[in-house]
């Protein structure tokens, strides 16, 4: 009888959290959404300055951030399966690449942003004001704005994973307790599916 309330607990406890990511995620999409119609608005009214300020941006960068957030959906969906057949080793290892592929989008990110700031791009700085357009300005207003709070949201899922293959390893997360790792899972496709927007928004248009 015991055993059977700590599991039923156990079930409910998952799926109140479940519910709970779901609606953080409904938030998040509501959030970024809003940040995509503003970006749509002030993109129609300055078609040719959005257009040219792309150019700026280098697509290859953004491509292989792109591929490597796919790969990180991927190895974190299997890393759910492999601990539902309770491979403790093999859910270790496909969370621990996600984690990788995470620090590295961030690493390019960091370079990518370097390289705007050597030449003095960035949201306010006298470059912007004296040799760019105002359509250009809002364009990398939006593109710092958007992409920079995308990667807090990628530093966030980070310190997810890191939490759950901490419990992963010291077995207080395992097939029957796996509502973390699934939120986590829930959490880095929600980052995933952001940056597929941000992608073509920023680096396709042209």
């Amino acid at each position: 009888m015991e055993q059977a309330k700590h599991v039923a607990h156990d079930h409910y406890d998952a799926e109140a959290s479940k519910i709970g990511m779901w609606l953080f995620i409904f938030t998040e999409l509501l959030l970024f959404g809003v940040l995509f119609v503003i970006y749509s608005v002030y993109r129609y009214i300055n078609h040719d300055a959005f257009l040219l300020a792309a150019g700026e941006l280098d697509t290859t960068v953004g491509a292989v951030n792109t591929v490597i957030l796919l790969i990180s959906s991927m190895t974190i969906a299997m890393s759910t399966t492999s601990l539902q057949k309770r491979n403790k080793l093999l859910t270790l290892l496909l969370t621990g690449v996600t984690l990788v592929l995470g620090v590295v989008f961030l690493v390019n990110k960091y370079f990518e942003w370097g390289s705007k700031f050597e030449h003095g791009i960035w949201p306010g700085s006298e470059y912007l004001i004296e040799n760019l357009s105002q359509g250009e300005i809002l364009f990398f207003g939006l593109y710092f704005i958007m992409t920079g709070l995308h990667a807090l949201h990628i530093i966030i899922g980070l310190v997810l994973i890191v939490v759950v293959m901490w419990k992963v390893y010291t077995g207080k997360v395992y097939a029957e307790r796996a509502a973390l790792l699934d939120n986590s899972g829930l959490y880095w496709h929600l980052v995933d599916i952001i940056w597929i927007f941000l992608f073509p928004l920023f680096y396709l248009i042209h």
